[in-house]
């Protein structure tokens, strides 16, 4: 599709009907899609299951303030919550920012099925902390993809999907506000494209045969690695600054946790003391990396950094 937009293929025939959803959500991504979804009067909410392990009181507040039932449940394929579920008569199932596995059951359960609303560029990017990882991989581009759920994780038919670029001035903060804002306006266009019945899924094999699966990130994984090149450091560290857990090293016993670092244009290639702190300026210090150094620009530690200091490897 043009504009960076890939969407089912459409076919032209108007559905009217007043669509009643069941609302699996959680965080700021569910809160800017239950106002999209909400102000249509076209579109039911007939209850919110936020997670069971969270405490989102937005979506609490949202539940009393439009009378909408919250219903909280450990495990949602479970005969308990199957029949909850049945009696709230929904058309479809929305799952925004959820994290629960969805089985056949409860997929089916309702006419039209349940769909997810994944920030990842399908059949690329399944799994988790896909913002994260698109960064650490230097991509120049990362998608908001809504799909059907089946019982693969993301793999299955596309609804609708659109790219947004990466630049250098982007991190992971920046990129968690562009996709709070757009997976609320492309899971809408999809739930309409759906109740229109304007669409025909496509499967992620026309993409890809195999695509791509990302492992969840763990505490532990944000040490730096000063053996990468000035590139690949830079990259790990905005792909991990805050709100996320910022990227961490340590000069002696002292941990430093690093939000912010800049590349060095045309910085010189030379052999050198690897993880060494090579100068110290203003707005910052400066690493010798694998192939050139990269400086440091925003930190947390306990101690000043000095010239000739070393990071752990």
């Amino acid at each position: 599709m043009g504009g960076g937009e890939r969407a089912a293929r459409c076919i032209a025939k108007k559905h009217p009907k007043k669509i009643r959803i069941g609302y699996f959500a959680d965080g700021p991504w569910a809160h800017e899609a239950f106002n999209r979804l909400i102000a249509d009067k076209d579109i039911e909410i007939r209850f919110i299951c936020p997670r069971y392990d969270s405490e989102d009181n937005t979506l609490r507040e949202l539940s009393r303030q439009y009378q909408i039932p919250c219903i909280r449940h450990k495990n949602i394929n479970s005969k308990e919550f199957i029949e909850q579920a049945k009696g709230y008569n929904c058309d479809l199932f929305v799952s925004m920012s959820f994290n629960q596995i969805f089985k056949s059951e409860i997929i089916n359960l309702p006419l039209l099925k349940t769909i997810n609303c994944h920030a990842g560029k399908l059949p690329f990017y399944r799994g988790r902390n896909i913002l994260n990882w698109a960064l650490i991989n230097d991509e120049k581009e990362f998608g908001i993809t809504v799909h059907y759920m089946d019982e693969g994780i993301d793999t299955g038919d596309i609804i609708l999907q659109r790219i947004f670029p990466i630049t250098d001035n982007d991190d992971y903060r920046t990129l968690l506000e562009t996709a709070y804002v757009v997976c609320a306006k492309i899971l809408y266009d999809s739930v309409k494209l759906i109740q229109a019945n304007e669409l025909i899924p496509i499967p992620q094999s026309e993409i890809h045969p195999e695509g791509m699966y990302c492992g969840q990130r763990r505490v532990g994984d944000e040490t730096i690695n000063w053996n990468q090149t000035s590139r690949e450091i830079f990259n790990f560290i905005r792909a991990i600054c805050k709100p996320g857990p910022m990227a961490r090293s340590f000069i002696a016993d002292k941990e430093i946790k690093i939000n912010k670092a800049s590349i060095i244009e045309k910085a010189p290639s030379y052999k050198g003391i690897i993880g060494s702190v090579i100068g110290i300026e203003k707005d910052g210090f400066l690493v010798k990396t694998l192939d050139s150094f990269i400086k440091i620009t925003e930190w947390e530690c306990e101690r000043k950094t000095k010239i000739g200091d070393r990071f752990h490897l």
